[in-house]
């Protein structure tokens, strides 16, 4: 085999590999906006904690306050949930928010714990911008792929506590032991995708000091449909 030889086939051995890492399917991202302070909430987390020891799954629980009002204050919710999950009300046409609701793909969402829709999700082709994340020395380091032909994007941090467990004292869950799973402690926007290769950086002591796990979201302008996922975990 001649030097010359040899050099392009590991230039296209090269080419392969790359080619290959960015066509990776991505996980299907489920989205479930729940309150201990609801009754019909528990098993929708219960299913989002089986959906969450999937490999193929990126399963984040984003807690809402509204109903703290009926006597139970929820330690986990965020008024950044509330605005995500008001979005995707306007988004998919509905009246008013509500819990439990689960949002796949940030294009289609129910009430229901049955499985159809996450099914029907992971039937579909799932090939998206590739999603890097890595910690080195402190930083957090996301790299997002190159993708020709999907609309822009804003990448997302998502920093999520991957388990807990409350005892419920008051509200229409009082004397319950709730379990709950990757439950959402911040989200922030790390700036815009345009189809084009980049790295963002962000220092791990800025994010939640309760938070275990990061999840990275490339979702569509207007908070449309996600287009790319990775997660990592921080300990």
């Amino acid at each position: 085999m001649t030097r010359m030889f040899r050099r392009t086939v590991a230039a296209a051995a090269m080419v392969c590999v790359v080619a290959a890492a960015e066509a990776q399917p991505r996980p299907v991202v489920v989205e479930l906006f729940t309150s201990e302070g609801c009754s019909s909430c528990p098993p929708a987390d219960e299913y989002l904690g089986k959906l969450s020891d999937r490999s193929d799954v990126l399963a984040l629980a984003f807690h809402v306050g509204y109903w703290d009002g009926l006597g139970w204050r929820d330690r986990f919710a965020l008024p950044e949930s509330v605005k995500r999950q008001s979005v995707y009300a306007r988004n998919l046409h509905h009246s008013s928010v509500y819990t439990p609701q689960l949002v796949v793909d940030g294009r289609e969402d129910d009430f229901r714990s049955d499985g159809k829709m996450v099914t029907r999700a992971l039937s579909r082709n799932r090939d998206g911008v590739a999603v890097r994340v890595s910690v080195h020395e402190a930083q957090l380091q996301v790299d997002i792929g190159t993708q020709a032909g999907v609309a822009p994007g804003d990448v997302l941090l998502v920093a999520y506590l991957r388990h807990a467990v409350s005892h419920i004292g008051r509200g229409e869950n009082a004397g319950h032991t709730l379990e709950e799973f990757n439950i959402v402690r911040g989200i922030r926007t790390l700036g815009p995708w345009q189809g084009e290769a980049q790295i963002f950086r962000v220092p791990v002591a800025s994010l939640p000091p309760d938070a275990t796990d990061v999840a990275v979201l490339v979702q569509s302008i207007g908070q449309a449909q996600i287009v790319g996922a990775g997660a990592h975990a921080l300990r």
